[in-house]
């Protein structure tokens, strides 16, 4: 299956969505199936992942709905409070639920020490222990720290989202390396070759801008660790889905077959259980 392991739906609430600043505009509206269906299509995606972009439960239910009623969605990433005291019973009861794939928290937002808090590491343990993922958002700033989270968690499925965002505009690079280098180290650690766009210059951005990381990715971690994503509708404020397509297939064009099928869809459908 083609896949798409990266993407977020939402009803636009100016509250809930204070991170969507004036120059975001462009995606200051709602983003529901009906507008993404025929994207898909068009690219000749078989389906999708959707991933929580709200920190409540109530973005679980309102996801999994969306995928009940659309079977293309193939799967979904969640949030919970993994301090919670009754997480277990809170995983058994979205687990009901065969499309409920995994968990992510927005550690980009949280302070230091966050994600290496006995008390979140011991959540995300049992996210693991229940067969589910854990997406890692976090920022290039924040790598030291997933190195020492990955090393407490070598039993589970990770992925780190968008890169962990390297700041692509400022061509930012040897750190961020430099801790990817060690997280390729584990075997458990994926990554997701999306969100590019918007670390980049949103209206200058160029393929060659986006190619060294992809590159250095694909040496460290290998196609099947890597998995496309959109990360539409976001990805709007940098450019349209077919061109974040295209550039990727542009990088990708002296891969084999096998490994850009792997990138498109086979390792997200490994990850993911799809």
């Amino acid at each position: 299956m083609k896949i798409d392991s990266h993407q977020h739906f939402w009803h636009y609430n100016p509250i809930k969505g204070a991170w969507i600043t004036d120059d975001m505009k462009v995606i200051r509206r709602n983003f529901l199936p009906p507008d993404l269906e025929p994207i898909l299509k068009e690219q000749n995606f078989d389906g999708c992942v959707a991933v929580q972009a709200d920190q409540s439960e109530n973005e679980n239910w309102f996801l999994l709905n969306l995928a009940k009623a659309n079977p293309w969605i193939k799967g979904v990433v969640g949030w919970l409070d993994l301090k919670a005291g009754d997480l277990e019973s809170r995983l058994e009861e979205c687990q009901k639920h065969d499309q409920f794939k995994g968990i992510r928290h927005i550690i980009q937002a949280e302070p230091d020490g966050f994600m290496t808090d006995p008390e979140f590491i011991k959540g995300v343990s049992m996210v693991g222990s229940k067969g589910l993922t854990y997406d890692i958002l976090t920022t290039e700033n924040q790598l030291e720290e997933v190195v020492g989270f990955v090393k407490v968690l070598p039993e589970m499925k990770l992925v780190l989202d968008h890169i962990s965002k390297p700041d692509i505009a400022a061509s930012s690079f040897d750190h961020w390396a430099t801790h990817m280098k060690l997280l390729a180290q584990f075997e458990q650690v994926h990554v997701k070759l999306s969100g590019m766009v918007t670390e980049a210059n949103w209206d200058t951005w160029k393929t060659e801008d986006l190619k060294p990381y992809v590159d250095f990715c694909l040496e460290y971690f290998g196609p099947q660790r890597l998995m496309f994503g959109s990360d539409w509708p976001v990805c709007l404020v940098a450019g349209q889905y077919d061109q974040v397509v295209e550039a990727l297939k542009s990088i990708f064009s002296e891969l084999s077959e096998t490994e850009q099928n792997a990138i498109f869809g086979e390792t997200a459908c490994e990850f993911y259980k799809l």
